[in-house]
């Protein structure tokens, strides 16, 4: 059974001749190679991926004990890992992608097979497979982190409050444009103060000005400072994801998880198919296991990742979707398409900040 310890083995053999990798049942030892039926050299999945630990350790060994198919993961940074897929195009070398979204790979849909999961039909409306290629099953919204603590009696609810005088200086964002969950983070920004939810509009960036201003210069050299100088006591609110935020509140920090009342976004986890994959059948399983009830509800209620099949289950740390608002014109497509053009008219919005 695959462990994130064994990832550099995994690696070894993925990166050796495929005739090799496919006959590897396991990753560790050739005796149990030699021992293995034609059959069971062939059930096996090389998963490329850029999700949690977490994630990963409640996933794949339940994966593999209840379909018997044994996993090969390569752990890495999903612009490495997307890096890889497009080199191996020609030979693929590895079945899934288990990372990224349809924003940040609808550009690279040509590296992916087309693949609707029977379970599709059971995940929520906003997060079906509507493309072919990519299949949201997790998500992590765009959320605040608010240290309860410094806070005081202030109200923080959403993105107006962020331009209260008082916070001026105390609070942390990410750089949009090498930042994914910060880049998140300004879309949600642009479509909650957007005149009728448009990101692009002059309302949309006046607001960016004036939070720019307010944000006195603190930009986080990476997303994980963002979550943690809010917990340390560093900074009053901080804007990033929801994963890290209600792992705070599982483990009693001062922290609160603030879903902005004007909207959030839902960025949907992705898992993809690598086009050419010569475990086909294997990966269909995979993505129907991500997709199924009973992962859903057991990341929902086990971890602090958020689940996007209808009715999943989830852990009382975790705020119930009814309590959440989206925007209804948010368009995942829309974003990728015009990422490029976002963050630089943020870049342009940050030099005038500077002036």
């Amino acid at each position: 059974m695959m462990t994130l310890k064994k990832t550099a083995l995994s690696l070894a053999i993925i990166l050796a001749a495929s005739t090799a990798l496919t006959a590897c049942g396991t990753s560790n030892s050739g005796e149990k190679e030699k021992k293995g039926s034609d059959a069971s050299k062939e059930n096996v999945l090389v998963v490329y991926t850029a999700r949690s630990e977490s994630l990963i350790n409640l996933v794949i060994p339940n994966f593999e004990k209840d379909t018997g198919i044994k996993v090969e993961t390569v752990v890495a940074g999903t612009g490495e890992l997307q890096k890889r897929v497009e080199s191996e195009k020609n030979n693929p070398l590895g079945d899934i992608l288990w990372a990224g979204d349809e924003t940040m790979l609808s550009s690279s849909k040509h590296l992916f097979e087309k693949y609707v999961s029977p379970e599709d039909v059971n995940m929520q409306d906003s997060f079906k497979n509507k493309s072919g290629y990519f299949s949201p099953c997790f998500a992590d919204p765009t959320v605040f982190i608010v240290n309860k603590n410094l806070k005081g009696d202030m109200k923080i609810e959403g993105f107006e409050d962020l331009l209260k005088p008082e916070l001026k200086g105390k609070i942390i964002f990410g750089d949009p444009t090498s930042s994914s969950s910060a880049f998140q983070s300004l879309v949600a920004m642009t479509y909650a103060m957007g005149k009728n939810e448009d990101p692009m509009s002059e309302e949309a960036w006046n607001y960016v000005d004036k939070f720019l201003k307010n944000l006195d210069g603190k930009m986080a050299k990476s997303s994980g400072q963002v979550h943690k100088s809010v917990a340390d006591g560093e900074y009053v609110v901080g804007l990033t994801w929801e994963d890290p935020v209600a792992n705070y509140v599982k483990n009693g920090a001062p922290v609160e998880v603030v879903f902005p009342k004007e909207g959030a976004i839902f960025p949907g986890e992705s898992v993809q198919i690598i086009k050419g994959a010569k475990k086909l059948e294997n990966a269909k399983k995979f993505v129907d296991y991500l997709l199924s009830e009973k992962v859903q509800n057991d990341v929902g209620t086990q971890l602090t990742v958020r689940p996007l099949r209808k009715n999943a289950k989830l852990a009382s740390y975790m705020i119930p979707f009814d309590k959440i608002k989206l925007f209804e014109k948010y368009d995942e497509a829309w974003v990728a398409e015009n990422k490029n053009a976002i963050t630089a008219k943020f870049s342009k919005h940050i030099e005038k900040s500077q002036d």
